[in-house]
């Protein structure tokens, strides 16, 4: 008798579980030529608000943590990414079209960019706190904070790296996060979700949602709990979307500035403070000096 194959079930990651649909939705994800691959999960507003409040329940104690365990967490998701290397390029392939060298430079890179930002996270104090020189008698010091809730939109390519480049550069100063990944290629997003989900990082702090963008951008962009939206969708109308709802919830809205793909492998694009910092808030305090 001929062995049935037994066929990957693709899930959401919400809360550190791993997710069908609220409403129980697929829709099918092909390749680059239009064949099918598997049926991936048709996120909902349910599930943006689900993703939501998971992220919010995490915050404090996310943010709370050492920024060295942070730097630690971080570094095994990027262990755990790289021992999963050959799956990650096979479904980049199979996405995109793709062939095997830059299948594989991008592992590669999102693996390095995870290293890279786990470097930072206790760094960050130090290069970006101060104390302020004041003409009274107290110590005033500047330290950077994270915003709290991020809602990461994801651009339609490349199709894994600038999902993990802007969800790492926001998760190691203490934010968690909220992803709407590519609509057009989810299947390394949801990969991902499955590293994340099963590595270190505490349940809540990374949600990962797939679907039309059309529909889950605006549920993100209008919830009244989201602190600050990175927008990298590419698309004008959801774009414009994103700026007058954070205009009239006063909210931070920041934008990638990588704008092509080849620009996600550039450090100059992707790394560094430039990368952090639309993530961070830098708070001030007084304290009286002592007599």
């Amino acid at each position: 008798m001929k062995r049935l194959e037994v066929r990957k079930t693709y899930k959401l990651l919400v809360g550190g579980a791993f997710v069908r649909t609220e409403s129980g939705r697929a829709y099918p994800a092909t390749g680059e030529r239009g064949a099918f691959l598997a049926h991936v999960p048709l996120g909902s507003r349910k599930d943006v608000r689900d993703a939501v409040k998971a992220a919010r329940g995490a915050f404090a104690l996310w943010a709370g943590r050492t920024a060295y365990n942070r730097g630690q967490i971080l570094y095994r998701a990027a262990e755990m990414l790289e021992e999963r290397s050959a799956e990650f390029v096979d479904a980049i392939r199979r996405s995109t079209g793709a062939g095997a060298a830059p299948a594989r430079r991008e592992v590669a890179t999102a693996v390095d960019r995870l290293v890279h930002f786990a470097g930072w996270a206790d760094k960050l104090g130090a290069v970006l706190g101060t104390v302020n020189p004041v003409a009274a008698p107290y110590f005033n010091f500047s330290a950077p904070e994270p915003t709290g809730v991020v809602g990461v939109i994801s651009p339609e390519s490349p199709s894994l790296l600038p999902l993990v480049s802007r969800v790492a550069a926001a998760m190691v100063s203490g934010n968690t996060v909220v992803v709407i990944g590519p609509e057009k290629t989810p299947i390394p997003a949801l990969l991902f979700g499955e590293v994340v989900g099963t590595s270190d990082v505490p349940s809540g702090v990374v949600n990962i949602l797939s679907g039309k963008k059309s529909e889950l951008v605006p549920a993100l962009a209008t919830h009244r709990d989201v602190d600050a939206i990175d927008e990298g969708s590419g698309d004008a109308k959801l774009g414009a979307l994103v700026e007058t709802e954070a205009a009239d919830r006063v909210r931070r809205i920041s934008r990638p500035k990588a704008v092509s793909a080849s620009d996600w492998f550039l450090p100059a694009k992707s790394e560094g403070l430039a990368a952090l910092e639309p993530f961070l808030e830098i708070k001030t305090t007084w304290h009286p000096a002592g007599v």
